[in-house]
């Protein structure tokens, strides 16, 4: 099964110029997201793996599936302002603004090795952000999976730069 044939092009969104792929027509189809997430499992037989955390929200879908067939706890770094506990905080870029992502700072435990999920990555801000807030929380990365990588906007080449490993199902022209 060819995954491409199930992720939209939306151009112009969110803002003129942007060309978004859209998940959504890939996750209604029940035999292309079960095909997803085998293969997200699969691949995340390269990494040694405590934890999966998943960036909010498209990451949600994909990671928490993921979490409950590895049986491995399933952790969320979400949006500035959405957890209730003390977190850990890292603000960082994206292609069109600015943000800020959290995480309880009770989420990991000491050197676990956590495998970061996401539905797609473009420059690449968001990803380092998330592993920043893994680092601070004294835990370790051990790569990330994407089901989309847009590759000519650099995000898994810099992100392999910085010593990460990645992962990508399928891949895209960016703009």
């Amino acid at each position: 099964m060819n995954l491409k044939d199930f992720i939209r092009s939306i151009p112009d969104y969110p803002k003129k110029g942007i060309l978004f792929r859209d998940i959504t027509t890939l996750i209604k189809n029940e035999k292309a997201f079960a095909a997803t997430i085998d293969q997200i499992i699969e691949r995340s037989k390269n990494f040694k793996i405590d934890k999966i955390a998943a960036i909010e929200s498209r990451g949600f879908v994909f990671a928490s599936a993921v979490s409950y067939l590895l049986k491995k706890p399933f952790i969320m770094l979400r949006k500035k302002n959405k957890l209730p506990a003390d977190v850990h905080s890292v603000d960082f870029e994206l292609e069109y603004g600015s943000a800020t992502i959290e995480v309880h700072k009770d989420s990991f435990n000491k050197n676990d090795n956590v495998l970061i999920i996401d539905d797609l990555i473009a420059t690449g801000g968001t990803a380092e952000g998330a592993a920043k807030l893994i680092e601070i929380s004294n835990a370790k990365v051990s790569g990330f999976i994407f089901v989309v990588n847009l590759f000519d906007l650099g995000g898994n080449d810099n992100l392999i730069k910085k010593g990460y490993k990645v992962e990508n199902l399928i891949e895209f022209p960016g703009h």
